[in-house]
C-alpha cells in the first residue's frame, strides 16, 4: 500500500450504483439474445430455466462465505486477496495472474463483438458504409479509455442508464409473450426433473454459470462505495437473485413463444437470431430495432465494466509491488487508478493488433476469448471456494456460523467442482475451436497460473519484502 499522503481509491457509489455496475458487466441483453438460445438449443432443451436456477443456487451458496469473508478482509483485491488470505501467497499470486487474464480476455472479446454487431447493424440493417469491425472496436476503446480515467461514479451513472434500457426491452418482450399466451398456452414442463436432466445437462449448467459472470466484482469496488460492509453483500445477493429471475424467466418465455415441441430445433438451427425472430413475432419490428441497438450498448457497458475491473487488478498488483509501483497511482481529484486504466487501454490496443494484422475472424475471436474468460472464471471460483472455508475456519470470526463457514461453502464447492469438470470436457464447444486451439487455450489458462506461482517463488527467494506484500494491499 502506498504511503498515507498519496491519494487513495475513493468514490461514492450507492448499493444500486454498484449493483448496476456489475449487472452492466453481465450484459443482460447480450445474454438473452446470444446465450439463452444456446442453453435451450444445445443444452437441456426445455429444461433450460432450471439450469439458470441451479446456477443461481450454486452461486448463492458461494456468496454466503464470499460476503462473510468480505467483511473481515477489507481489501479490494477480489479473487487475488481472498485466495491469498485462505491458501497463501504462492497460490494467491498465481490466481491474480489468472484473474488478470480472465478479465483482459473478456475485455478484448467485448471490443471484437461490438465491432461485429455494429458493422452488421450499420451496413446490413441501415445500409450504411461497410466499416471494418476493428475500426468500430478501436472507437469504443477510445471512449472507454476516456471514461476509465474518471472516478467510478461517472461510469456507474452511464452504466445505470444503459442497463435500465436493456432490462426494459427484455421485460417488454416477456410481457408480449405473456399477453399473447405463447405459441399454444403455457406449460410448466420446463420445471420438472425430467426436463431439467434432459439433453446435455453439462453444457446447460456450464453456460448458465457463465451468464452470472460479474457478481464477484462487487468486492473489487469496495473502496469506491458507501459503507462497503453493508453495500457489497447486498449488491452481491441482489445481483444473483435478479439475474436468476431474469434469465430463468426469459428462458421459460422463449420456450413458450416457440412452443415446447419446436423451440429446441429453432434455437439449435439459429441460436444467434432465434430471440430476435421471436421478438419480431410477439413484440413487433420497433422492439427488434431497439433491441438491436441496445445490444450494442450492452456490449459497450460490458466493455466499460471489464476495463474498470482489469484496471483495478493492475492497481492492486502495483500497490503490492508485484508490478510497477506506478500502476498504483490514484488521480488526486478523480480518485481513480488512472495509470492502471491507461495501461489497460494501451494493452487492449496491442492485444487487438495481431488479430487485425492477420485478418482474424471477429466471430471466432469473440467466441474463443469469451470461452477463455468463462473457463478461467470457473477455475477462480473453485479455488476461491476452497480458500473461503479454510480462511473462516482458521480465523473463526465471532459473527460467522457453521452454515456460512462450512456448509454453504462446501455445497458451493461441490457444484463448482462439477462445473469445472463439465467445462473441461466441453471446452472445445465453449470456445468454438479445434483440438489444437483447445489445447492452446488450456495451456494459456493454466500456464498463466503457473507463471504467477513461479513469480511468487522467485520473489520469496530474491525479494522477501515484496513477497510479504502479496495480497496485503
Amino acid at each position: 500500500m502506498g504511503v498515507a499522503s498519496e491519494p487513495q481509491l475513493r468514490g461514492n457509489l450507492s448499493m444500486f450504483h454498484l449493483l448496476f455496475t456489475v449487472l452492466a458487466f453481465n450484459a443482460p441483453m447480450a445474454v438473452v439474445v446470444g446465450f439463452i438460445p444456446l442453453v435451450v438449443g444445445y443444452g437441456n432443451g426445455i429444461g433450460a430455466p432450471m439450469a439458470f436456477v441451479a446456477a443461481g443456487v450454486i452461486l448463492a451458496l458461494f456468496a454466503a462465505g464470499f460476503t462473510t469473508m468480505a467483511r473481515h478482509l477489507p481489501n479490494p483485491g477480489g479473487f487475488y486477496a481472498y485466495i491469498t488470505a485462505g491458501l497463501g501467497r504462492v497460490v494467491g499470486l498465481g490466481s491474480s495472474f489468472l484473474a488478470l487474464l480472465c478479465y483482459y480476455a473478456i475485455t478484448l472479446s467485448c471490443y471484437a463483438y461490438f465491432g461485429l454487431v455494429l458493422k452488421s447493424l450499420i451496413h446490413d440493417r441501415y445500409h450504411g458504409p461497410a466499416i471494418s469491425w476493428w475500426l468500430w472496436g478501436l472507437a469504443l476503446v477510445a471512449v472507454v479509455g476516456v471514461l476509465g480515467y474518471f472516478k467510478l461514479d461517472v461510469s456507474a451513472r452511464i452504466l445505470s442508464v444503459v442497463l435500465v434500457c436493456e432490462v426494459v426491452i427484455v421485460l417488454v418482450y416477456d410481457a408480449s409473450v405473456v399477453s399473447k399466451g405463447g405459441a399454444s398456452g403455457f406449460s410448466l414442463s420446463s420445471f420438472t426433473p425430467h426436463a431439467a436432466l434432459s439433453g446435455s445437462t453439462g453444457i446447460a449448467l456450464l453456460f448458465a454459470i457463465l451468464c452470472f459472470g460479474g457478481f464477484e466484482a462487487t468486492t473489487i469496488f469496495r473502496d469506491e462505495v458507501r459503507d462497503p460492509d453493508r453495500t457489497v453483500p447486498r449488491a452481491t445477493y441482489l445481483f444473483i437473485g435478479l439475474v436468476t429471475l431474469l434469465y430463468a424467466g426469459s428462458a421459460w418465455l422463449l420456450i413458450q413463444a416457440y412452443g415446447t415441441d419446436k423451440v429446441v430445433a429453432a434455437t439449435a438451427a439459429n441460436p444467434t437470431q432465434s430471440f430476435m425472430d421471436s421478438a419480431a413475432a410477439y413484440s413487433g419490428r420497433v422492439v427488434v430495432d431497439l433491441a438491436t441497438v441496445l445490444l450494442t450498448t450492452s456490449i459497450f457497458a460490458a466493455a466499460l465494466s471489464s476495463h474498470n475491473i482489469t484496471a483495478r487488478y493492475l492497481y492492486n498488483l502495483g500497490a503490492d509491488g508485484i508490478l510497477h509501483k506506478g500502476l498504483s497511482k490514484v488521480h488526486p481529484r478523480q480518485g481513480a487508478p488512472y495509470r492502471a486504466s491507461l495501461v489497460t487501454t494501451v494493452t487492449t490496443v496491442l492485444g487487438l493488433a495481431p488479430f487485425v494484422i492477420f485478418a482474424a475472424d471477429p466471430t471466432l475471436l469473440y467466441a474463443t476469448l469469451s470461452g477463455v474468460f468463462g473457463y478461467a472464471l470457473i477455475v477462480l471460483l473453485l479455488v476461491t471456494g476452497v480458500a473461503i472455508p479454510v480462511y473462516l475456519r482458521r480465523t473463526r470470526p465471532s459473527d460467522t456460523n457453521v452454515w456460512k463457514s462450512v456448509v454453504a461453502p462446501v455445497l458451493a464447492l461441490t457444484g463448482l467442482a462439477v462445473s469445472l469438470v463439465l467445462a473441461t470436457q466441453n471446452f472445445s464447444t465453449l470456445i468454438s475451436g479445434s483440438k489444437s486451439l483447445t489445447n492452446g487455450m488450456f495451456a494459456l489458462v493454466y500456464g498463466t497460473f503457473v507463471v504467477g506461482v513461479i513469480t511468487a517463488l522467485v520473489y520469496r527467494r530474491s525479494r522477501p519484502d515484496v513477497y510479504e506484500r502479496i495480497g496485503r494491499q
